[in-house]
């Protein structure tokens, strides 16, 4: 019988290898035999590689999104379920660290399963890591959800889509996905965990995943066409996106500019925040538009709309409180602040060697040597932007700052940043 449903998973493989459509009951066997780690990473490489040189129908992306969310857990959670999904590539812009606790605060219920690094140096589950554990049972998931509306847990700590966390092993080596697995991917993962109401952020530019706004805007089409086939309310934010939205970059760096929004500290990431807040407000907005009618016009009346709603959340420092609730819940320490999170190890200072103005950050760059730095394992290891686009460079001031654990991965990284400039000026 093992034997039959490896076979049926080959011949599936070898079929979309040359470019033909494939049935639901096709695509279920390999998401099966997958999933089991029965087809081994060989194997496994080539439907990966398929997909990215022919990619697939709607229907194949329909019918693969449901293959991997039945081949794993699911969770089920009543009422308005929201969500929102960076797909990506932009280092340095931890939104969801801000996002979730102001839509858990407004009453809603966000379980967010989050993703380890594939393509930047630090996935927001790897930043969650430095406040608390990302890894949870399906009962424990429902307790912390119970508790604080919200959680921020590791997608692949228990079996979820679970052929989604094989593939994603045979990709990381490359550093991309085919625009296919990405909306396959994020969408498997909303729907298992039984998302309803989702927030998409979908960033374009010269150096993140998707490079054209036509691109984004065909990849938007499917996520609403999938959203649709799902039952899922859906709004895709499509945004030209140049640099990353904070200054740090890998675990510490980005938890510690998440953590300088929440807490309103004088020299936060504004463009963060900006960013947060826009993603925050629509989630609302949707979740609203399926509230009780004397919700929406006690909101409307006292903040005019979700934006304005998620901000009074922000500043008062109730988004700060409910961090503290989910970090504790997460078996973390709810006192932990942004100040604790200083980067105490090796660093070196780039110094520039003339004046300017910064006219492009490269995040492509930015990821090899955040990586070279030992980003996302090594917690503290990461870059610090200390100039952003448009902003004057005088010789002799910090470009950026490396931070690393350990002495031969800083000495790499300085040997390496003239072949990956981060800055050009």
């Amino acid at each position: 019988m093992e034997d039959a449903a490896n076979q049926k998973a080959l011949d599936a493989i070898r079929k979309k290898l040359v470019g033909k459509k494939l049935t639901y009951k096709e695509i279920y066997a390999v998401m099966d035999q997958i999933s089991k780690q029965k087809l081994g990473d060989v194997l496994t490489t080539y439907f990966a590689a398929s997909s990215y040189a022919k990619g697939f129908t709607n229907q194949e992306i329909y019918f693969l999104t449901k293959a991997m969310v039945e081949t794993g857990e699911k969770l089920h959670f009543t009422g308005i379920v929201a969500d929102k999904h960076s797909i990506g590539g932009v280092p340095g812009t931890r939104t969801t660290l801000i996002v979730v606790p102001i839509i858990a605060q407004a009453g809603f219920t966000i379980p967010k399963s989050s993703s380890r690094a594939i393509t930047t140096p630090s996935g927001t589950a790897d930043d969650m890591e430095v406040l608390a554990k990302v890894e949870f049972t399906k009962e424990e998931i429902y307790k912390i959800v119970k508790k604080t509306n919200g959680c921020i847990i590791w997608g692949g700590s228990f079996n979820i889509a679970p052929a989604d966390d094989v593939m994603i092993k045979i990709e990381e080596p490359l550093l991309f996905e085919s625009y296919d697995k990405i909306l396959v991917s994020i969408m498997a993962k909303k729907v298992a965990f039984g998302s309803n109401h989702l927030v998409i952020d979908l960033p374009y530019g010269t150096t993140v995943k998707v490079h054209r706004l036509k691109d984004a805007e065909v990849l938007k089409n499917k996520f609403e066409y999938l959203a649709k086939q799902f039952n899922i309310k859906i709004r895709v934010l499509i945004h030209r996106t140049d640099e990353p939205a904070g200054r740090g970059i890998g675990p510490f760096l980005e938890t510690r500019e998440a953590l300088q929004v929440l807490e309103q500290k004088k020299d936060r990431s504004v463009d963060l925040e900006v960013r947060a807040l826009n993603l925050a407000g629509n989630l609302l907005d949707l979740c609203l538009s399926d509230s009780p009618k004397n919700l929406q016009e006690e909101i409307i009346k006292k903040y005019k709309n979700g934006i304005g709603w998620a901000t009074d959340i922000l500043q008062t420092g109730a988004a700060f409180k409910k961090m503290q609730e989910i970090i504790k819940a997460q078996e973390g320490n709810p006192n932990i602040t942004s100040d604790d999170l200083i980067p105490k190890k090796f660093s070196h200072k780039v110094i520039a060697n003339k004046n300017g103005v910064v006219e492009k950050i490269n995040s492509q760059n930015i990821t090899i040597l955040a990586k070279i730095l030992g980003a996302p394992k090594q917690k503290q290891a990461g870059i610090f932007l200390n100039k952003k686009l448009q902003e004057k460079i005088i010789k002799g001031e910090t470009i950026c700052t490396l931070y690393s654990e350990n002495m031969y991965n800083l000495k790499e990284a300085k040997d390496s940043i003239e072949n990956f400039p981060i800055l050009t000026f």
